[in-house]
């Protein structure tokens, strides 16, 4: 058993460092081409100048402060996308009336660019987080409410008509047989929009200003600040990949009864 363990953890640093070699090439492409000659620094500073201005900001305590305030305003959206998309998705399944009235809108906002209503949601809100967060609210709600949808109505009728004959309650049909036999695809949804929300509380912040890793980084490019700029960019990626990662082992933690976590895994 020891020797097994130790062959599948061997494997999975060497799946690890395989799947790094991408990213490692691509960074020593960066610096090979930065400093090359080919483009200027401002064009492209060399990437050791951009990890030293991100460990400058990191320092000073700019990056944890900007960092942490959009991470704030992506969660917050996130949360509350996820918990009224859900509620929402349900209810469409499950009522009528409800689906009759929010399905059109749905249907029709899901695959506008919602960040074309920034301006209005700026005029009713300000510049302020509370607007940040609406927006980021507006864009990430529909993949959860059409991932429920989906979920809900893919679940096996015998197990509701077994339930149902078994006297469950309307709660308790919910709570015990159709949001878990749809947990699967809701995961998915917020899969989805969690780098969605990342997203668009960059962009909003990028148009809006202030604090934030969108914000400073407007501010770096009006400064002509190349090696700010590019940082920016940097930051946002090791922060998406992190929430996209923590997203994917919280997925991984809930399922742990279902078919998918039995399957082998590559990540």
């Amino acid at each position: 058993m020891a020797r097994l363990g130790a062959t599948l953890a061997s494997k999975r640093i060497a799946w690890g460092a395989a799947r790094a070699l991408p990213l490692v090439g691509l960074a020593i492409g960066w610096e090979l081409l930065a400093r090359s000659g080919r483009v200027t620094p401002f064009m492209l500073p060399p990437l050791s100048d951009v990890l030293d201005r991100i460990g400058q900001d990191a320092i000073t305590g700019d990056l944890p402060i900007n960092a942490g305030l959009t991470l704030y305003r992506a969660l917050a959206g996130f949360l509350i996308s996820a918990v009224g998309g859900v509620i929402l998705g349900l209810a469409m399944v499950r009522s009528v009336s409800v689906r009759w009235f929010f399905d059109p809108i749905v249907s029709v906002g899901f695959p506008m660019p919602k960040i074309a209503f920034l301006p209005i949601v700026i005029l009713w809100l300000g510049f302020f987080d509370a607007s940040k967060i609406a927006i980021v609210v507006f864009d990430a709600i529909f993949p959860v409410v059409t991932a429920t949808i989906a979920g809900v109505q893919g679940v096996d009728r015998e197990l509701i008509w077994s339930a149902r004959n078994m006297g469950a309650r309307e709660r308790d049909l919910i709570w015990q047989i159709l949001l878990p036999a749809a947990l699967p695809q809701i995961l998915t949804g917020l899969q989805v929009a969690l780098p969605l929300c990342l997203i668009v509380a960059v962009v909003a912040e990028m148009a809006m200003g202030g604090y934030g890793l969108g914000g400073v980084m407007m501010t770096s490019s009006r400064f002509a600040d190349s090696r700010g700029v590019f940082a920016g960019i940097v930051e946002i990626a090791i922060v998406g990949y992190c929430l996209v990662k923590a997203m994917s082992i919280f997925r991984h933690r809930l399922l742990l009864w279902h078919q998918e976590a039995m399957e082998p895994s590559t990540q």
